[in-house]
């Protein structure tokens, strides 16, 4: 994931091209072109909904490990729980800490068992949880939620793709897409990652990376490439309106055709002597800028 330390771009920012944006962005103009006039009166089809990758169904059972993410485990109703394993030390207080009743077939588990399940080297604080991958979701369910969107183009570990999670959810992001291909399934190191943030930002696959940002502009959201050779990253110019962070694969950055679906490319101001951040932490600090806006 490559930043740029520096402006080096000569796009428009948002708020110079929103009044030539031919798609009307903004909301505020509502003639339409004579090809949307030529079609008004024509049946129409059902829009093309992007999610509910196939490759959920395959996935198999994980291990969430740890008191923070076992509690989001079994505080989301929309999570499958087929085992519940707590050591007798952390029974009573975690069971004090659910904001749901522990399930009445949790297990009582020691060192050996949990190291035989999870490795000797898991940070289990005495408990983990065996769940069912969750259920896929539509991109366009997940934007009925507020907030930001984070994109990731071929982002393929997934202890960045949990940090990314734990980040989306501490500044109130709508969901993180990924492609189907090129990204890391639903696993227990991305859910370790997350710390609980896996059962509350929707974790959106899509096929085509391309369309998927045509969805986001015609939700007028405006597509905010994080990568080199952009205009530093000012959450204030976007003048209240949403925003997609895309961000680039931990080596080569964005791609071609996903940087030039983009409508703007911005960098984010480092005035040290570094030129590149972890991709994780670039997408922490792209939505602090975010929501730095007023």
């Amino acid at each position: 994931m490559r930043t740029p330390s520096r402006p080096a771009s000569s796009r428009p920012s948002p708020s110079a091209s929103s009044a030539k944006d031919s798609r009307s962005r903004s909301g505020g103009n509502s003639e339409r072109s004579p090809r949307e006039n030529s079609s008004a009166d024509q049946p129409q089809r059902p829009p093309r909904r992007h999610g509910r990758s196939s490759s959920t169904r395959g996935a198999r059972p994980y291990w969430v490990a740890g008191v923070h993410a076992a509690q989001a485990v079994l505080e989301n109703p929309k999570r499958t729980v087929l085992r519940v394993l707590l050591s007798a030390e952390v029974h009573e207080e975690f069971a004090r800490r659910l904001s749901v009743t522990l399930p009445p077939d949790a297990e009582r588990a020691d060192r050996a068992q949990f190291s035989a399940l999870l490795g000797s080297e898991a940070v289990h604080q005495g408990v983990a949880i065996l769940v069912e991958p969750l259920e896929a979701m539509d991109l366009e369910d997940a934007l009925e939620r507020p907030g930001p969107v984070l994109v990731l183009d071929q982002v393929t570990d997934p202890r960045n793709v949990g940090a990314i999670l734990r980040s989306a959810a501490a500044f109130g992001a709508a969901c993180v897409v990924m492609q189907d291909r090129h990204a890391p399934d639903e696993s227990a190191a991305l859910a370790k990652a997350a710390s609980g943030a896996l059962e509350v930002v929707p974790l959106v696959r899509v096929v085509n990376l391309s369309r998927c940002i045509d969805t986001l502009k015609q939700h007028d959201i405006w597509t905010i490439g994080l990568d080199a050779g952009g205009s530093r990253l000012d959450g204030s110019s976007l003048g209240g309106r949403r925003a997609a962070l895309v961000l680039g694969s931990e080596g080569d950055g964005l791609r071609r055709l996903t940087r030039e679906g983009c409508d703007e490319i911005s960098g984010l101001y480092m005035p040290g002597t570094m030129e590149s951040l972890n991709v994780s932490i670039a997408a922490a600090i792209g939505l602090y800028e975010l929501a730095r806006r007023e």
